[in-house]
C-alpha cells in the first residue's frame, strides 16, 4: 500500500529506493540491507509499488513519503525550499546546460579562483514557473537565491597557496588516524589481490623522521599514525577503473607526531590489484624537494584526499549520522508513547531527521545522484557505504570516549581532564568534543536518575525494553546477533545508550558537517574525486612527457572537472548548511 502524506505510519524497508532500472538498466542499483552481501541500517518504509524490472526495488517517483510528524515546520520548509531544493533541482541543472563538456577541466588555478571572484554564467532558468507551486513569498526567495558566485572558503581567504604545504595536509586528516603497527599487511586474499605486504619499509620512512628518532623509538613511543581505506577500497578498484572520468587505488598514508605535538605526513601508498593481465602495481610516495617526486607527492595527496573526502561524506558523515539513527526515529514512535520520559528526551535531537534523509535518497545518494557524480567510487558509492556499514560500525564505539580509544588517539587516565589522555594533545575534535560529552553525559544522567531510581525500574519498563529490542533486531536487523549491543538494566545501561544516540545525532554530526566548505569548498585543497592515474603507473611515453614538461596542467586534469567541481560547491553551500537537523 502507498502511503500518504497525511499518514502517521512508521515501519521499516531496506534500502531498495537508490536505483531507477525501470528507466534506465544503468541506473539499476543492489539492494542495501537483508542480506549479507550489502548489510545495512533500514529507513522507513513508503509502501510505494514495486519496481516492472527489479521486483525487488521500489519505484521512483518525485514525492517521498514520511510520517506527517517528521515533516519541517513552515521555517525549516522555506530554508530548505530555498537553498536545497532549489540548488539540486533547478540551479545543478541550469549547470549542465552552462558546461556541456562534462570532462571539461580547469586551464589553471587562476580559473578556480575565479569562481569566487566572477562566478559563473547561470541562463535564466526555462522552469522557473515550475516554482508557482510554492507559496508566493517563497517565489520570491527562490529567484533571490540565484548567486553566480561561490562564497569565499576561510582557508582561501587567509592564504590562497596554504593547500600546496603538507601541515594543511595533515590537519584535517586528525578524525582518521590510527596509530601506526609494524609491519603492516593487508588482510585481502593475497592470490586476488596481490602481495599483501604494505610498501611502507624502515627503508622508506627512517630518512623520512631521521632528525626525530629512530623507526624503532618512535614505535615505542606510538608515533606513527595511519589513515587506511587499502582494504575498504582495493576492491573496488577495478570496477571503478571501468566508469569514465574517475579512477580509484587502495591507500594508506602515513603521519608522524612530531615534538611540537604536530603531524608531519611521511608517506602515502596507493595500490592497484592485479587486473588485464597486468600484475599488482602498488608504490609509496614520501615528501621530495626533488622537481619530478615533489610533483609526484602531490599526485599522490590529491588521489589520497580524495579517498577522505569520500569516506568522509558516505560514512563519517551520511552513515554514521543520518543513516544508523533513522532506525532511532522509527523505534522511538513506535514502541514509545510521547509521553515517555525517553521519547521527550530523544525528540528534540531528531527532530526533521528522517524528512532529511528522504530528500538525500531522492537526489543526493541515488543512482545518478550528486554523491555519484561528485565522489571517485561513482555508481559503487553506497555499496562502499554498505561495506563500511558491515565492516566498521559498532553501536559500543559510537560514543565519543570509545570512538578515540578505539582509534589509539586516547587511552584511558582517571588522573586526565575527562578520564583520558590524548595521544595527540592538539586535537581540537577531541578536546571541545569530551568537554561537550561530560556536559551531555551529567545533563542526560540527572534526567534519567530522576525516572529511574534502581534496576528494577528500568527492566519492568515494557515500552523501553521493546524499544530497544527493536532497534537491535529490526532497525539494525544485519547486526542483531553481534555480542557488543548493550542491556538495558540499569540506569547506567540506559544513560550510556541514550548519551550514544544523542551524541551521534546532535554534536557528532555538526562536526563532520558544518566545517564542510571551509575546508573542501576550494577544491584542489580536498577534491572529491580523482579523474587519472598517477603518471608514474605504466605510463605511454606521450603522458610521462606530458607530465614532465607541464606536471601542473596534469595535475589539473587529474582534479575534477569543471561541472564536477561546480555541483560539489552548490552541494556544500546549499545542501550542507540545509542538513542542520
Amino acid at each position: 500500500m502507498s502511503l500518504r502524506e497525511k499518514d502517521l505510519i512508521y515501519d521499516y524497508d531496506v534500502y531498495n529506493d537508490l536505483g531507477d532500472p525501470d528507466s534506465n538498466p544503468e541506473l539499476a542499483r543492489p539492494v542495501l540491507g537483508g542480506s549479507k552481501k550489502y548489510p545495512y541500517p533500514r529507513r522507513c518504509r513508503t509502501g510505494r509499488p514495486r519496481g516492472k524490472t527489479d521486483p525487488r526495488s521500489e519505484r521512483r517517483s518525485d514525492t517521498f513519503y514520511v510520517p506527517r510528524d517528521e515533516e519541517f515546520s513552515e521555517e525549516k520548509e522555506i530554508s530548505f525550499v530555498t537553498k536545497t531544493a532549489y540548488s539540486v533541482h533547478m540551479l545543478l541543472p541550469s549547470l549542465g546546460a552552462t558546461l556541456k563538456d562534462p570532462d571539461l577541466g580547469f586551464p589553471s588555478f587562476t580559473k578556480i579562483t575565479q569562481l569566487y571572484k566572477e562566478g559563473i554564467p547561470i541562463p535564466k532558468l526555462k522552469n522557473q514557473a515550475s516554482v508557482q507551486i510554492l507559496a508566493l513569498r517563497l517565489v520570491k526567495a527562490v529567484c533571490d537565491a540565484i548567486d553566480k558566485q561561490f562564497e569565499t572558503p576561510a582557508m582561501l581567504e587567509k592564504d590562497k597557496f596554504s593547500w600546496l604545504r603538507d601541515e594543511k595536509f595533515s590537519r584535517p586528516t586528525l578524525a582518521g588516524v590510527n596509530p601506526y603497527k609494524w609491519p603492516l599487511k593487508s588482510a585481502l586474499d593475497p592470490d586476488v589481490y596481490g602481495p599483501p605486504e604494505s610498501a611502507f619499509t624502515e627503508e622508506l620512512v627512517e630518512p623520512e623522521i631521521k632528525d626525530f628518532m629512530t623507526i624503532g623509538e618512535a614505535l615505542k613511543q606510538k608515533k606513527p599514525f595511519i589513515i587506511d581505506y587499502h582494504d575498504l577500497l582495493l576492491p573496488y578498484v577495478s570496477k571503478v577503473r571501468q566508469i569514465k572520468g574517475t579512477t580509484l587505488y587502495g591507500s594508506r598514508a602515513l603521519f608522524f607526531l612530531t615534538p611540537d605535538g604536530t603531524l608531519k605526513p611521511i608517506a602515502i601508498e596507493l595500490t592497484c590489484p592485479p587486473m588485464e593481465g597486468k600484475p599488482q602495481w602498488k608504490q609509496a610516495f614520501t615528501p621530495s624537494l626533488e622537481t619530478v617526486g615533489l610533483w609526484l607527492w602531490r599526485f599522490a595527496k590529491a588521489h589520497f584526499l580524495a579517498h577522505d573526502c569520500g569516506y568522509h561524506e558516505l560514512v563519517s558523515h551520511w552513515l554514521r549520522t543520518h543513516c544508523v539513527t533513522e532506525p532511532y526515529i522509527i523505534a522511538t514512535n513506535r514502541q514509545l508513547s510521547v509521553m515517555h520520559p525517553i521519547y521527550r528526551l530523544l525528540h528534540p535531537h531528531c527532530c526533521y531527521a528522517m524528512k532529511i534523509n528522504a530528500f538525500a535518497r531522492q537526489a543526493l545518494i541515488n543512482a545518478d545522484g550528486i554523491i555519484e557524480k561528485s565522489f571517485s567510487p561513482g555508481k559503487y558509492c553506497m555499496e562502499l557505504c554498505s561495506m563500511a556499514y558491515d565492516q566498521q560500525w559498532r553501536f559500543d564505539r559510537e560514543a565519543l570516549p570509545a570512538d578515540l580509544i578505539n582509534r589509539g588517539i586516547a587511552v584511558e587516565d582517571r588522573t586526565a581532564p575527562h578520564g583520558l589522555k590524548l595521544m595527540i594533545e592538539d586535537y581540537p575534535f577531541a578536546n571541545n568534543g569530551l568537554m561537550l560529552w561530560d556536559a551531555l553525559k551529567q545533563w542526560v544522567a540527572d534526567y534519567v536518575n530522576y525516572y529511574y531510581k534502581d534496576s528494577s525500574m528500568v527492566r519492568s519498563d515494557t515500552e523501553l525494553q521493546a524499544w530497544w529490542t527493536e532497534i537491535r533486531t529490526k532497525g539494525h536487523e544485519d547486526k542483531k546477533d553481534e555480542p557488543w549491543w548493550p542491556v538495558l538494566k540499569t540506569p547506567e545501561g540506559i544513560i550510556g545508550t541514550i548519551i550514544t544516540i544523542v551524541w551521534v545525532a546532535s554534536a557528532h554530526h555538526s562536526a563532520v558537517n558544518f566545517g564542510q566548505y571551509a575546508f573542501a569548498g576550494y577544491f584542489p585543497n580536498r577534491p572529491s574525486i580523482a579523474r587519472t592515474n598517477m603518471p608514474c603507473e605504466d605510463p605511454t611515453e606521450e603522458r610521462w612527457k606530458r607530465f614532465l614538461d607541464n606536471p601542473g596542467s596534469e595535475l589539473l586534469a587529474c582534479f575534477p572537472s569543471q561541472i564536477q567541481a561546480t555541483k560539489s560547491y552548490g552541494y556544500s553551500t546549499c545542501v550542507i548548511k540545509s542538513f542542520s537537523g
